[in-house]
């Protein structure tokens, strides 16, 4: 990648933890300058009409979130080879997460998405 990417966040909506199995780990990119090196195996998944996610079709591992026409890209972080030299920022949607485990740590908190 380009350009450089964001600090975690991690998403507890029921789709997220759905998707990836649990809570879901994303640092976002700009659009602009953003470009895949390889795109063999990349398949892609509409939700709706303006969001997609990204997954490999060769071992099933999530690597893109993109709602259109947002300026950044969301890239699963999990997907990263390491070292990454990012870092995490916050929690959202923690008023949907799973029953099975607490949210202790000391990061930025929201029940929704910021701004929602």
């Amino acid at each position: 990648m380009s350009a450089p990417l964001t600090a975690v966040t991690y998403c507890h909506c029921s789709k997220c933890r759905k998707w990836h199995g649990h809570a879901g780990a994303y640092a976002a990119v700009d659009r602009e300058g953003f470009r895949l090196t390889e795109e063999r195996g990349l398949k892609w998944h509409a939700v709706s009409p303006t969001v997609r996610r990204g997954f490999c079709g060769e071992c099933g591992s999530s690597v893109l979130f993109d709602e259109a026409p947002a300026p950044k890209m969301s890239v699963c972080a999990g997907s990263l080879d390491t070292p990454t030299g990012i870092r995490e920022k916050a929690h959202i949607y923690l008023g949907s997460k799973a029953d099975y485990y607490e949210v202790t740590d000391a990061l930025i908190k929201y029940d929704t998405f910021p701004g929602k």
